[in-house]
């Protein structure tokens, strides 16, 4: 990624894309959860007492996702936010994690990055 700004303007619109999903599967969903998007950080409260937190993490130009089944980190790999140790789409992880956790079966669509690291 080039600049901070880039990141943040990519990050600041993958997080809003991600909160527009997770209404649009609501809208046909059980589910019950709430999600709040405030200066960087999306929390998602699950109907069980637990959280999924994604975050913008400017330093390190990734979007951090923490949940149940543990921590990841993200980065702008050739448009795409893809896992740093794993490579697996910031979209597909998220959707399992909220099956998983929440009950939500979520489809995120493109949530794309600016990019690649350099």
């Amino acid at each position: 990624m080039t600049t901070e700004s880039t990141f943040l303007a990519a990050a600041d619109a993958t997080l809003a894309a991600i909160g527009a999903a997770i209404d649009h599967a609501l809208e046909d969903a059980d589910a019950d959860l709430d999600w709040n998007l405030v200066d960087g950080i999306l929390e998602i409260a699950c109907e069980d007492g637990s959280k999924v937190i994604v975050n913008r993490h400017a330093p390190n130009r990734e979007i951090w996702v923490a949940a149940r089944r543990g921590g990841f980190h993200f980065r702008g790999d050739g448009g795409r936010w893809r896992d740093a140790r794993g490579g697996g789409e910031l979209g597909a992880t998220l959707s399992a994690i909220l099956r998983e956790q929440a009950g939500l079966a979520v489809a995120f669509g493109d949530l794309a990055a600016p990019g690649t690291s350099g």
